[in-house]
């Protein structure tokens, strides 16, 4: 029973720290492209990894097999996750942005059945289609508050979901332990993400900005990870627990209304509960 009071402490500290990072995306993007900002997020995550592999052993670290596996992995996060993300967040109101991402979850589901040549069940298309319509209701508020939506923002939303439903399921057959592969995917997708910038940005520095990215480096791709992990860890109902991340967007919302000012519409609301409905109904045929 102490243990699962543990994890509960854990799981709610994760869910607080989620919580805020879709208004520091928005707060980063308001002084660096989203290319500089995934640099300096990335930059930051990767020295965390490092400084958690000081007690890890490297013998194995740098083979080819490893490199090989991270390269693609790298690849698709941070570098092409992040960067449609971020590109997303910086054409849309963070309140579409981020009920969208949740979506990575339904792709997930899809993939896993393509992958294990299974039929989706009734009750799991049910799900699936529940999210969709919230995910409709989401892009459609533009016509609802006679406000335009930017199309090709909400689509980069959607997109950067897939990207993470592959790479979801790759980490999940990468068979080294987590700081490890988290180090070295890290790492290579600071490169690639270093030569896009070179190529294509022009950096001016920013103090606000640097201090969004540093935040957004350390409470969402990197310690809250292992608060997250450790919730795991005691939990002695990973359902139970797993459950309260399902907080994370609503809470999001609360503090994109009091730190961003955005004016939280129905629509928004109304899709945010389809699409996480839509995803509890699939999580408990599926067990994701």
């Amino acid at each position: 029973m102490q243990n699962q009071k543990k994890s509960y402490i854990y799981a709610f500290v994760t869910v607080f720290l989620w919580s805020t990072v879709a208004s520091a995306f928005k707060i980063g993007l308001d002084y660096y492209s989203p290319d500089l900002l995934l640099l300096i997020s990335s930059i930051v995550s990767t020295v965390f990894f490092f400084t958690l592999m000081l007690n890890h052993s490297k013998k194995n670290l740098y083979t080819k097999d490893n490199i090989f596996k991270s390269l693609f992995a790298g690849l698709l996060n941070p570098f092409l996750y992040y960067l449609i993300l971020f590109k997303a967040y910086d054409m849309i109101p963070a309140q579409v942005a981020q009920p969208l991402n949740y979506t990575w979850i339904i792709v997930v589901t899809v993939l896993m059945s393509i992958s294990n040549k299974k039929r989706l069940s009734i009750i799991t298309i049910s799900g699936l289609l529940i999210s969709f319509t919230g995910v409709v209701v989401i892009s459609a508020q533009g016509n609802a508050s006679g406000k335009e939506i930017n199309i090709i923002g909400v689509g980069l939303a959607l997109i950067s979901s897939v990207f993470w439903g592959f790479y979801w399921l790759i980490n999940l057959k990468d068979t080294r332990q987590d700081v490890e592969k988290l180090f070295m995917n890290f790492f290579v997708g600071t490169i690639f993400i270093s030569i896009y910038v070179l190529i294509f940005s022009d950096f001016k520095y920013s103090f606000e900005g640097t201090m969004a990215g540093i935040y957004i480096g350390l409470f969402e791709m990197g310690a809250t990870f292992f608060v997250w992990l450790k919730a795991l860890k005691y939990s002695e109902d990973t359902g139970k627990t797993g459950n309260i991340i399902y907080l994370t967007p609503f809470i999001s919302l609360i503090f994109i209304s009091l730190i961003l000012k955005e004016v939280i519409s129905i629509n928004s609301f109304l899709g945010l509960i389809l699409i996480i409905g839509g995803i509890v109904i699939t999580s408990r045929v599926k067990n994701i």
